[in-house]
């Protein structure tokens, strides 16, 4: 026991030694230097506060015009034909086809094949495989149906949203690449 009061008794000593060097000086001459030289320095200028325009009223005298809350003519007539229904809308039931899983734009036309009468066109994906299509296949992410193969393109019917909850048919052409 004796032997841990001994070492803890040379432990309190370094402690009082170290705190012992840790005197704090009386000196703060350099710090009162600093002060004076800052108060000493000229204050900067403050930038005056913008200046803002007078706000213009505007007098709306367009009475004589249709008011743009209101639906035009036109928007009428396209809602009461989307209310009547066009008949043309996706097949949810139609097995889908490879092609279908890719936007058109990422698509390649990249040849035709002709074989006992029938045209065939070679479609290449982003991947760089390619397909062979005929009429009545599908590419497109948009229900798009080959209409008509030429050695310039490949003619599409695809079925989009008309914008008013509704679907309506729109040509394209994926044309050829060389």
């Amino acid at each position: 026991m004796n032997g841990w009061l001994a070492q803890a008794g040379r432990g309190w000593l370094i402690v009082l030694a170290l705190l012992g060097g840790c005197t704090a000086s009386t000196d703060t001459s350099d710090l009162e230097r600093f002060v004076q030289q800052v108060r000493a320095r000229k204050a900067a200028p403050i930038e005056p506060l913008p200046e803002f325009k007078p706000y213009e009223t505007f007098l709306y005298q367009a009475f004589d015009r249709r008011s743009p809350f209101v639906p035009s003519t036109t928007d009428l007539a396209a809602i009461a034909r989307h209310e009547a229904g066009n008949g043309v809308h996706p097949d949810p039931n139609r097995p889908r086809e490879p092609l279908e899983e890719y936007a058109l734009d990422s698509l390649r036309m990249v040849g035709t094949l002709e074989k006992e009468g029938r045209r065939w066109a070679l479609i290449q994906t982003p991947e760089g495989t390619v397909h062979r299509v005929t009429v009545g296949n599908y590419l497109g992410r948009n229900n798009g149906r080959i209409v008509r193969i030429t050695d310039l393109g490949v003619e599409l019917k695809e079925i989009v949203p008309d914008g008013l909850g509704g679907w309506k048919e729109r040509k394209t052409t994926l044309a050829l690449t060389e």
